[in-house]
């Protein structure tokens, strides 16, 4: 193979590589392959291994010579860069020229993107909050009152519905005489003050009894998400199946037990609640600290970013979002996810992704196995088996590389707060969590 000495620029990351091949060797290489082919190729009138060298041509001489083409631009190409020490980022194109030179050679030229230079400035300037929570009585009160209403059951009434009941009924909308999509609906769910139906729909419930029927007049909002529906008036008939009282668990050692406690005691039930809000408030701590330092270094990086690794990020998020609206039951193409939908994110996780491996880089850090091991523990603990699930990512090295990686960020970001001023600010664990959501 004939090469450049060294590749030509066309932007400040894409380059260009010239690749000639001698024909002679594509011809030697796929004369090669033919022939391992022909000693195990079967073909209709001859015994296995005796098929004439000219009929295997035909039958895979095509396919044969795209593969040895392909090897042969792939192996070279990674010798090349090699040789030049370059970093290739994301994928190569190869592009044939036409016509073959005198020598007879193929020609290909391969134009790719190299992973860009990385500038990190000081982080002396940037101030890092360094948030602090306590758990109080009352959160603990809060969360229990939260877990009763998941609870919650219903007692059938014989009173006409209000604030809080649960409703069974049966609906059916017409527009202009016609029924219209998702206007029908049969031993349908309403909880009166739940808001999921329409304003104007629940107000019609409110005071209706089991076995009373009605219809009512009801337009939808100008604003409505269906558009097809916005501003419509259509005529609904509703008939009530069913009014059912709510009604919270008792704050007793039954309830207690309906947690895990086994004995039914409140005050380890309570113990138990408050650890598991200081493992919620550790991680949104951990995460909002994160987000900071992440976002210093972005505005304290300069680089410019591969376009190659962008589109291939697109393509993932794409990928990703596609799978997540078939699980929910959507039909929808990738054809309707248009990749400026997933433009910024992209770009900004690669960004991100080179940034955090410079530092990385630069400053030596590494996900020592003690701090993998304790991550893993402390994961454990919120499953009724800890030491199975200790086991569990101990048995695969994926698993384990997952949480590796988990360490290695959080390292960088203890880098990153180490490197910044910092600024100690108390918040009150009700609102760290709802400016988390």
């Amino acid at each position: 193979m004939q090469q450049q000495a060294s590749p030509q620029t066309a932007s400040p990351l894409e380059r260009s590589l010239d690749l000639s091949f001698p024909l002679q060797q594509i011809e030697s290489e796929i004369e090669s392959r033919l022939k391992r082919i022909a000693r195990t190729a079967k073909l209709p009138g001859f015994r296995p291994g005796k098929v004439p060298l000219k009929l295997v041509a035909q039958q895979y001489g095509g396919q044969v010579r795209q593969e040895v083409i392909g090897d042969s631009v792939q192996k070279n190409f990674s010798e090349m860069i090699r040789q030049q020490n370059l970093r290739v980022a994301g994928y190569p194109r190869f592009q044939a020229k036409q016509p073959a030179d005198a020598a007879d050679n193929l020609q290909f030229t391969a134009t790719f993107e190299v992973y860009p230079d990385i500038a990190i400035s000081e982080l002396s300037s940037v101030v890092i909050q360094r948030i602090a929570t306590e758990i109080t009585d009352a959160d603990i009160d809060r969360t229990i009152e939260i877990l009763r209403k998941q609870r919650i059951h219903y007692h059938a009434v014989d009173r006409g519905a209000q604030q809080g009941d649960q409703v069974r009924l049966d609906f059916d909308g017409k527009l202009d005489g016609f029924p219209f999509e998702g206007g029908q609906g049969k031993d349908q769910t309403l909880v009166v003050g739940e808001n999921r139906f329409l304003p104007d729909f629940e107000a019609n419930v409110v005071a209706m009894k089991a076995g009373e029927a009605k219809s009512f007049e009801l337009t939808f909002p100008a604003d409505y998400h269906g558009k097809d529906m916005a501003g419509k008036t259509v005529i609904f008939e509703i008939k009530v199946n069913e009014v059912a009282e709510a009604h919270l668990p008792e704050f007793d050692a039954d309830f207690a037990k309906s947690l895990g406690i086994e004995d039914g005691d409140i005050g380890k039930m309570r113990g138990e609640i408050r650890l598991n809000l200081e493992r919620e408030a550790k991680k949104r701590i951990q995460a909002k600290h994160k987000d900071q330092v992440m976002q210093a270094l972005i505005d304290h990086a300069t680089l410019t970013v591969p376009k190659s690794l962008v589109e291939m990020e697109i393509q993932r998020l794409a990928e990703n979002a596609l799978k997540d609206f078939q699980s929910r039951g959507m039909a929808i193409k990738d054809t309707q996810l248009p990749k400026e939908l997933f433009q910024a994110q992209a770009e900004r996780r690669v960004r991100l992704g080179l940034i955090l491996a410079e530092v990385v880089k630069q400053n030596g850090l590494q996900a020592k196995p003690e701090q993998v091991k304790a991550v893993i523990e402390e994961h454990a603990q919120s499953y009724e088996a800890p030491a199975e699930m200790v086991r569990w990512y101990y048995q695969q090295p994926e698993r384990l590389s997952e949480v590796e990686a988990v360490v290695l960020e959080d390292n960088v970001v203890a880098w990153g707060v180490s490197k910044a001023k910092t600024e100690d600010v108390a918040i009150p664990f009700q609102e760290l969590m709802e400016n988390s959501k």
